[in-house]
């Protein structure tokens, strides 16, 4: 039989493995198969991305469940493709042509997309090939990409259905506009950050010359727009200066007072100045009151023509400019610090500004209803529960979408312009005349769809709807999406939205939420910390599995990850600690056939260690099903690391050994079964998280099919609970323990042989300990185990208490307890001086309010571990004077 080499190298093994099994096409779906479906679309990541540690989690975790799911026989898919990225890409290939010394308008609409496709198909697949390399399993002959030809259809549709039912509509109103890219920005494309900034207090001056108002505002060049000063009616200050005009400063145009119930007495000066043109509340108290709309600042940022003596200038140059003019005409009453949030665009992180904008809107009140009470009647799941609150939240104060981008890479919206008549078209091809005139010269609408529109279809568009496919039948709605918090609102609720309106069903049964990634030190990654780890470099150096591993083991819900490189490390030595307890398997099995399918247990005569091992395995395979049920991937990762490192290689393998070296060849076979038949088990329990070395192992072992990648997932039956064995066996390994613990505490040198006494009141107890005290001393390196009803307690021993029986190891003669006390008191000694450095830091207030949280923190529980440790010291110290007599 080939065994395993001697050390485990991932680079040898990783590429080989993920080439076969494409080559088999273990990953693709039928939708054929009359199995039941279980469906993941991903979350397809853009074309401009390389792989991050946010997607090596999300991809990880759906890889998880789909492997699971196809070992389960279920008729598993997972859709993978790629987001086209509006902005983003745009910008990249702009930044390219900059370089080459020409632009996107130099080069004209056409040339500049054909552009963007030629660079989508040199690049465009880097991400996906990224993916690979993390071992997902998606069914790559599906691929899709949300500019190709079918789901541009599925746009189109939409876009059509929804303004022929009313739902789109285009006009103005003010959008978040990025003076940078140069486009409109949805609310939620706007990252709010906490800025110090000011409130600057400006004198309206009263048109009859009988006093002035005082406005305050963080943006004082936006008052060459205003047409009005606003004040609530209930406000006794103000009851005088409705219907009065005041002088607009600089300009000196006259604007009225107005009464609206929207102003907040306790807010400034509880006189509010309305510019409809650049605030979305100005501009519903506008419509109001029907007020002018005056646009002073440009879409690239710059002061317009109604600026006045400003024009030209940058919105943030005009503020300086008109501050000091403010100040000199003796307007400028007052300027406070103040921190407020600034909107900036997500994308580019320019300040944002409100304009006033005629866009494309989608009326999303509707259709967020529907996703609200799905959630509630339970068609939907949030996992984590905690999530539901927010996305109701949202959900219920959602506003009118705006879709437009000023863009020439996207879905182009479907209207078309007759430029004879003026008639809108909007249509799922465009029309050869007009409907009206009859003209034939017509115009698409230049500005293109936000990229969340097509992604919002995501689910359904990419199993070919419109086309009612066979797919769609099969495979919608979807089983889960797995995803980040940060796009619940981009993405979540659009498909929620879209899903339900188009199909009539959810677009999936449960959304599982992850958790975010942080550095050790708990901080956000992002280059400019320099801080961010690189996937790529991760999986180089310790193996695919280690990494994919650790993120599994510390996905736990509600909290985010602190990812640290000894964490990989650390798992790093779990998959040798596998590779070796395998190799050790396999080299005792050679001589071991095995039926294809696995080996046929034996139904009796088994060992206790046997028996222990066989109801353990049964316990695992119950938990593991139910963490992977219930999303709890932290915990499986937990289950199966304990039982691997510390039930199989710590316990099983050891107690094995006697029976495998033995001369008993029938009990030597029984073991065999067993022990072939507890490694197939745990492979195939852990290929869905580590899938590259559990394949190579799988090859190995005898009687195993073609691939792990096909062999039933290990349910209920393929354990023997057995509870007898498993409270003998917690009697055993408590003896055992308590040995060890004694032998490292009390400093027993390892080579030294122990002589141990067993107390226990009952006579099963005592004949099971007798009869496993070969075991036991192999264990504990022990010489000797006399074990007696309750009586005397030896001289020169310590003692351990495990259930009902006393435990002693005899240490007179072994070790010098005036030696070993000196050891103590000088190990105390040291610590002692350790935690007072520790408690003068912490007393130091400087040190307290000037370093980092988590730096105050490390140091908080370095000294309650060093505390610990010196409350073991004197515990040993406490016994070692017992002993001494």
């Amino acid at each position: 039989m080939e065994t395993l080499a001697k050390t485990y190298d991932p680079q040898d093994i990783e590429g080989h493995w993920y080439a076969h099994w494409e080559e088999k096409g273990y990953f693709r779906a039928d939708e054929n198969n009359t199995q039941p479906s279980y469906t993941i679309v991903i979350p397809p990541p853009n074309i401009t991305g390389s792989l991050h540690l946010g997607h090596a989690l999300d991809n990880t975790l759906q890889d998880i469940l789909i492997r699971y799911h196809r070992m389960k026989g279920f008729n598993a898919l997972w859709v993978p493709g790629t987001d086209h990225a509006g902005i983003a890409t745009q910008n990249v290939v702009e930044r390219q042509l900059a370089q080459e010394g020409t632009s996107r308008e130099a080069l004209g609409r056409e040339k500049f997309e054909e552009r963007v496709w030629a660079w989508r198909e040199l690049y465009g697949d880097r991400i996906i090939n990224q993916l690979k390399r993390l071992g997902s399993s998606c069914d790559w002959s599906r691929t899709r990409f949300t500019m190709d030809e079918g789901l541009s259809v599925a746009v189109r549709e939409v876009f059509v259905r929804l303004y022929e039912e009313g739902l789109i509509y285009r006009g103005y109103r003010i959008i978040n506009w990025c003076p940078r890219c140069e486009t409109a920005l949805a609310d939620i494309e706007v990252d709010h950050e906490d800025l110090p900034g000011h409130l600057y207090h400006i004198r309206y001056m009263l048109e009859d010359g009988s006093g002035y108002l005082v406005i305050a505002t963080t943006r004082p060049e936006t008052l060459l727009g205003d047409t009005a000063v606003a004040v609530n009616p209930e406000d006794p200050r103000f009851k005088n200066y409705v219907g009065k005009n005041v002088v607009l400063p600089i300009l000196g145009r006259s604007i009225p007072v107005i009464a609206d119930p929207y102003v907040d007495m306790e807010f400034g000066t509880g006189a509010l100045k309305i510019t409809p043109a650049h605030d979305p509340n100005d501009f519903e108290i506008g419509l109001k009151h029907g007020l002018e709309t005056i646009k002073c600042i440009d879409d690239t940022g710059r002061m317009t023509e109604e600026a006045g003596p400003y024009q030209g200038l940058d919105r943030f140059d005009c503020r300086q400019r008109i501050l000091v003019d403010l100040k000199n005409d003796e307007l400028l009453e007052k300027v406070e610090d103040y921190q407020h949030a600034v909107g900036h665009c997500y994308r580019c992180k320019t300040i944002v500004e409100p304009n006033l904008s005629r866009q494309w809107f989608v009326n999303v009140k509707p259709l967020a209803e529907k996703a609200v009470q799905a959630v509630e009647e339970g068609r939907t799941r949030i996992v984590p529960q905690t999530w539901e609150k927010v996305y109701y939240d949202w959900m219920n104060n959602i506003r009118d979408w705006c879709i437009s981008r000023q863009l020439w890479w996207g879905h182009r919206i479907p209207a078309f312009y007759c430029q004879d008549c003026e008639e809108m078209i909007v249509a799922r091809e465009a029309p050869a005349v007009c409907p009206k005139c009859q003209g034939s010269h017509i115009q698409q609408e230049t500005d293109v769809l936000d990229t969340w529109f097509s992604s919002g279809l995501w689910p359904f568009s990419t199993l070919g709807w419109p086309e009612q496919t066979k797919e769609l039948g099969v495979y919608y709605p979807t089983s889960v999406l797995v995803t980040a918090f940060d796009i619940l609102f981009f993405w979540v609720a659009r498909m929620m939205m879209m899903g339900l309106h188009f199909m009539d069903d959810v677009p999936f049964r449960d959304v599982y939420i992850h958790p975010l990634i942080l550095d050790e030190e708990g901080a956000k990654m992002s280059k400019t910390k320099g801080n961010v780890v690189d996937p790529l470099d991760i999986m180089d150096k310790y193996g695919t599995d280690a990494f994919r591993f650790t993120l599994t083991a510390l996905a736990a819900k509600g909290r985010s990850i602190r990812l640290a490189e000894d964490r990989i490390a650390g798992y790093g030595h779990f998959v040798n600690k596998l590779w070796n307890a395998a190799r050790f398997t396999l080299m005792n099995l050679e001589d071991f056939a095995s039926e294809p399918g696995g080996p046929e247990l034996p139904g009796d005569d088994l060992t206790l260690a046997d028996r222990w091992i066989l109801s353990r395995t049964a316990a695992l395979i119950e938990q593991v099903n139910s963490q992977i049920a219930g999303y709890d991937f932290d915990q499986l990762a937990g289950s199966l690391y304990q039982f691997v490192w510390h039930e199989f290689c710590d316990w099983y393998l050891e107690l094995a050994k006697p029976v495998l070296y033995g001369e008993d060849p029938e009990a030597r076979k029984r073991t065999q079964a067993v022990l072939a038949h507890t490694l197939s088990v745990i492979l195939r329990l852990l290929h869905p998280i580590m899938p590259f070395v559990t394949e190579e192992i799988w090859r190995k072992l005898p009687g195993a099919s073609e691939s792990i990648m096909i062999a039933p997932f290990p349910e209920a039956g393929d354990g023997r609970p057995d509870p007898e064995a498993e409270t003998r066996m917690a009697l055993l390994m408590g003896v055992v323990a308590a040995v060890r613990n004694v032998r490292g505490e009390m400093n027993v040198p390892p080579s030294l042989e122990v002589s141990l006494l067993a107390m226990a009141e009952d006579q099963a107890e005592r004949r099971f300990l007798e009869d496993q005290a070969d075991y036991i001393l192999k264990l504990v390196r022990g010489k000797s185990l006399e074990v007696t009803p309750p009586g005397a307690k030896p001289e020169g021993s310590a003692a351990a208490v495990v259930g009902s029986v006393e435990v002693f190891v005899r240490l007179k003669g072994l070790i010098d307890f005036d030696e070993e006390a000196r050891r103590l008191g000088k190990e105390m000694e040291k610590i002692d001086k350790d935690i007072d450095r520790a408690n003068r830091k912490l007393a130091n207030e400087d040190f307290l309010t000037k370093a980092p949280a988590e730096v105050v923190q490390k140091e908080k529980d370095r000294l309650s571990e060093l505390k610990e440790k010196r409350g073991k010291l004197a515990e040993n110290l406490e016994r070692v004077e017992a002993l001494k007599g």
